[in-house]
């Protein structure tokens, strides 16, 4: 197939795959924007994009061209140190016309790439993998239960630690140099590559891409301000809205145990229900703090409850042999 077997073919793969992820970045600065606006509303964006069939589709697909670009990126980045063999060690001197990220693209994306795996564990796998999986929640080491739609909480969690901005802002300067040499690259990969509109597509995508990684720094300096602030966690009508999320996944399990028909394991699905509730009022006690206060349940309901264990039963005493061992007569 040409698109495959000839190394156009696959600059144009590059090309095409480049420019849907460009389109997916913009979109998620675009998704980012509104948690700065309206974190509410936010949230509901994150349960629109949540383990819908649409959202899946769309995550797949995305997964797909991701892992192309990055397939052919290796196979032409190893082609082209094969075709240039011997000679690529006689360069003395890089012309003033090659730019450094032209030159780095495979270092530059896998930065990126590495860049990405932090931000899927401490996003995607928290929220949308926990929907996909069937749980309603993430639990955090500190044994607590975040709603997997719960986008504010997880950006205060994961920015909360002052590492967090720096490898974002390590990872978007990456992702400049990438994207801009890659967004100017694809049109030249599809024949515009002369003299007028080379220059043209360069600003372009200086540009754009300027814009876009711009908006994603901005974002993560802004998100690590609310977090240290605690201002996710005290916001009333965030703390509404995720308090509203615990109830309803409280009730569905409440409706889905009164289908159970065997009266043995409807208790058992009741006791642990009441568990959960208590770790459930711990978790808003944590994450919707204002909305807790507002309920008034006293602090030692938020325990544990202690399962008294059966008495056991009274040992029976040992009774005396009372068996009679036939003894023979003693001979005269």
């Amino acid at each position: 197939m040409w698109l495959t077997s000839s190394s156009i073919g696959r600059k144009v793969i590059m090309a095409v795959t480049g420019a849907a992820l460009i389109l997916f970045l913009t979109f998620h600065v675009l998704m980012n924007s509104v948690a700065i606006l309206w974190p509410a509303a936010y949230n509901s964006v994150c349960a629109f994009l949540g383990a819908n069939w649409y959202a899946l589709i769309a995550c797949a697909g995305l997964a797909v061209l991701f892992i192309a670009h990055i397939l052919y990126a290796f196979v032409l980045t190893m082609q082209n140190r094969k075709a240039r063999g011997n000679d690529s060690y006689a360069v003395t001197a890089t012309p003033k016309s090659v730019e450094w990220s032209s030159k780095n693209m495979l270092v530059l994306g896998i930065v990126v790439v590495a860049f990405l795996a932090v931000h899927f564990i401490q996003f995607w796998y928290k929220m949308q993998f926990q929907e996909i999986i069937g749980n309603h929640y993430y639990e955090t080491a500190q044994g607590v239960l975040v709603p997997a739609t719960a986008g504010s909480a997880f950006l205060h969690i994961a920015f909360e630690s002052i590492w967090t901005p720096v490898v974002y802002i390590i990872g978007f300067a990456a992702l400049w140099l990438h994207m801009n040499h890659g967004f100017w690259s694809m049109f030249q990969s599809a024949g515009w590559n002369n003299t007028i509109w080379l220059p043209r597509l360069k600003k372009i995508a200086c540009g754009w891409t300027s814009v876009v990684v711009g908006l994603f720094v901005i974002q993560a300096v802004w998100f690590t301000y609310e977090a240290k602030t605690g201002s996710y966690l005290n916001d009333p009508k965030l703390n509404e809205q995720i308090t509203n999320i615990y109830i309803e996944n409280l009730q569905k399990e409440g409706q889905e145990i009164q289908k159970i028909k065997d009266p043995v394991q409807r208790e058992a699905a009741i006791a642990k229900l009441q568990v959960e509730e208590r770790k459930v009022l711990r978790s808003i006690k944590a994450i919707a703090p204002v909305k807790f206060a507002e309920m008034g349940i006293p602090e030692e309901y938020l325990q544990e409850p202690v399962v008294e264990e059966a008495p056991a039963a009274p040992v029976a005493p040992e009774q005396p042999d009372t068996t009679v061992v036939n003894q023979e007569p003693a001979n005269n």
